[in-house]
């Protein structure tokens, strides 16, 4: 399986576009973690996230890559 890499991503900037998705965030510590109801996901506050962390957090989230591009 090839998860999609995705550089260079602010993680203030991947949680805006999440929350545009439809996310909220649930609970911030070393991380911020996000719920839709259904999935969760866990975003590091790193800057920039790692590219292939990066991918899995939007493939978890349902979305492809175009998809966050535009939501960013």
């Amino acid at each position: 399986m090839i998860v999609p890499k995705l550089p260079g991503v602010n993680h203030l900037d991947a949680v805006r576009a999440l929350e545009k998705a439809g996310f909220t965030i649930a609970r911030q510590g070393k991380h911020v973690v996000m719920t839709d109801g259904f999935r969760i996901l866990t975003i590091p506050r790193h800057n920039p996230v790692n590219p292939f962390t990066m991918g899995g957090i939007v493939k978890d989230a349902g979305l492809s890559i175009e998809e966050f591009r535009k939501l960013l």
